[in-house]
Parts: C-alpha cells; structure tokens; sequence
C-alpha cells in the first residue's frame, strides 16, 4: 500500500505524522472522502473545492490544489483496485499541545482502501443529539468527527447504517456521514444548507439532477415521509426502509428508484461533473 504524505509516496508502513500534530491532538483538520471506481477519482474537481472552503473556515493556509490532484492521481495508480474510498487528509500540522498552531506548516496525507458495494437499502435511526446550525464549524467537513462516532456507534446498536440529527430548533438536519432526502406527497425535498448540513457532493448533484426542493423541514417529517433516502460519497443514493421503529417500503419507492437511476446514469456519462 502507497500512501502520499507532504508531497510524496511512501509505503504504508513508512508514512509516519507527528504525535503533535494538530489534527490528532485538537482534530485541527479538513477532509474529504472521494468514491473512485477503476483508478478514476469521482466529482474530484467538487470535492477539491469543498476542501479548501473548510479549510479557510477552519483558518488554516489555503491547500495547493494542484499537489493534492497530484497526490490522488499517484495514489490511485500506485493501489488498483475496482472500488475505493480515497480519503484526503490537511491538517494545522506540528504544534503545541493546546489549541494555538504552530508555524511548522500543515500536513497533507491521502490514502485509499477497498470499499464495498453498497447495498439499495438500508435503515436509519434518529438520536437525541443536535447539530448546531450556528456553530463555528457548521457545514464544514472536519476532522473533529467524535459526536459522529458516537451516534454512528448508537445507530449500529439498533441494527442500522446512519444516524440521523435535527438541529437546534428541532428541524431535520443530516446524517453523520450523509444528507438525507424526503418524499412528500409525491414531491422530492431536502434539509438547506442553512439548517447546518453538510454541503454534501453527491447531495448538490442529486439537487440538481433529480430536482429536489430545499426545504425547512421539522424532525418528525420521518414519521409521514412516503419515502426516505440518503446521499453520500459511497452511497450515492440509498433508500431507507426502517427508520427508528417505522417500517417503510422493503423496496426503493417510485421517487428514490428515480433519483437512483438518474445519478447513476449522469454519473457515468461524466466522472467530473461541475
């Protein structure tokens, strides 16, 4: 396995970060998680431009796009594989123990595993914790991922795949790793971006493609939804036939077997979409 780290391949079991480094110690840190199919990184061009929006909403130095393109592209010829997760890592780098940075500049690592097939559906559940729309880190894709982990950890308990959040005024936010997507008396509708989603990749072309409303929406929309669905970078679209204890279609529905072929028809007509 070949990993790039600040500008260059190593082996896997080479590649060495700092104990200080600002990413492990305060989660001081930007990413993103890139679908690539047969060597061809999917929407990088999206995911790149996402990377450096979190990154100058964390503060840090804006990354060199070119070197991180650079960086994918050698890492994916270096492992072939037919499925994977390329995961892109920029974090504050070398400082000291607390939360003020160094001057040691950032660190860049990006590495790619096997990633399975996922199925067409899945279940979900909602947790009791909140998203908060009005948060310094809101909509940006950070590496501080501990509240995720333990909803993700909730929702495995139960049996399911995605935990779902409201925000702090008990609308219908997103998932710990996607958006989500509600069918609502034939109509197609999503949480804004001003509820503090993530502004998800496979989420805007979904959007875009299928023609979803963005919509305020309360939590229990869960619980009158004809149809529910998520997006992420490894999803794409999924359906959701159990939510919390309510049993939905075991199928995708009409609206969800749509957007379902529509992504999957305009993503492989174009693996760059702007």
């Amino acid at each position: 396995m070949k990993i790039w780290l600040d500008g260059g391949l190593r082996d896997a079991d080479g590649a060495r970060v700092s104990v200080f480094d600002h990413g492990l110690t305060v989660g001081d840190g930007v990413f993103e998680t890139v679908k690539a199919e047969r060597g061809r990184a999917f929407a990088l061009t999206r995911h790149l431009e996402r990377l450096a929006t979190s990154a100058r909403g964390m503060g840090l130095p804006e990354p060199d796009l070119d070197e991180v393109r650079r960086g994918c592209t050698a890492v994916l010829d270096a492992n072939p594989m037919a499925l994977g997760r390329l995961r892109i890592t920029y974090t504050g780098g070398l400082s000291p123990l607390g939360s003020d940075r160094g001057d040691n500049g950032t660190t860049l690592v990006i590495a790619v595993s096997e990633a399975p097939r996922r199925p067409d559906t899945t279940a979900a559940v909602t947790v009791p914790w909140t998203r908060n729309e009005r948060g310094a880190l809101a909509g940006l894709k950070t590496t501080s991922y501990g509240e995720n982990v333990v909803a993700l950890a909730r929702a495995s308990e139960l049996g399911a795949s995605e935990a779902l959040f409201a925000n702090t005024v008990g609308q219908l936010c997103e998932g710990t790793g996607s958006n989500v997507f509600v069918v609502l008396d034939g109509e197609l509708h999503t949480p804004p971006l001003h509820s503090g989603c993530l502004a998800g990749i496979t989420r805007a072309l979904t959007v875009t493609w299928a023609g979803a409303k963005e919509t305020d929406l309360p939590l229990d929309v869960l619980e009158r939804a004809e149809e529910i669905f998520l997006t992420s970078t490894l999803r794409d679209v999924q359906a959701v036939t159990r939510i919390d204890g309510r049993q939905l279609a075991e199928r995708p529905g009409p609206v969800t077997a749509e957007a379902m072929r529509i992504f999957d028809e305009q993503a492989a007509a174009d693996t760059d979409p702007r």
